[in-house]
């Protein structure tokens, strides 16, 4: 094998094994996507009444507006090539109707994000980043 080759193979291992460690964890994609839904709340002048940042537990945020109206807020990071678009119509029904209970509105924000250099590569710490948030849409 020429030393070139050895050199190339031996450097790609290397890129791939520093950017494998860096890639951001399942809880660290989440809390980008809250971050990100957590401005656009601030923005639209909603008042934060609990935050929860656990994968497993939704709603993400209860927040009232101006009105003074209950809302459940729900952020699922959506990565490339999946369809932030597209959601679980079965699990939104049910977690509908558990917000009518307590007499809350339901927003749902899928915050769509893909490695700006090449979406087919995970995203690092890094790296930067596409975002594709269209806003909430209420359930």
């Amino acid at each position: 094998m020429h030393i070139w080759l050895y050199v190339l193979i031996n450097t790609i291992k290397f890129l791939f094994l520093i950017n494998f460690m860096t890639m951001l964890t399942k809880q660290e994609l989440h809390n980008l996507a809250m971050n990100i839904a957590g401005k656009e709340l601030e923005k639209q002048g909603f008042e934060f009444l609990a935050i929860n940042s656990s994968l497993a537990v939704s709603p993400q945020f209860v927040c009232v507006d101006a009105k003074n109206l209950l809302y459940f807020v729900v952020v699922k990071p959506i990565l490339y090539p999946e369809n932030p678009d597209v959601f679980d119509k079965i699990w939104a029904e049910t977690f509908k109707t558990y917000a009518k209970q307590k007499n809350a509105t339901v927003l749902y924000a899928s915050v769509g994000l893909a490695n700006a250099s090449n979406y087919e590569l995970p995203i690092t710490q890094t790296d930067d980043y596409i975002v594709n948030f269209k806003g909430f849409i209420e359930l």
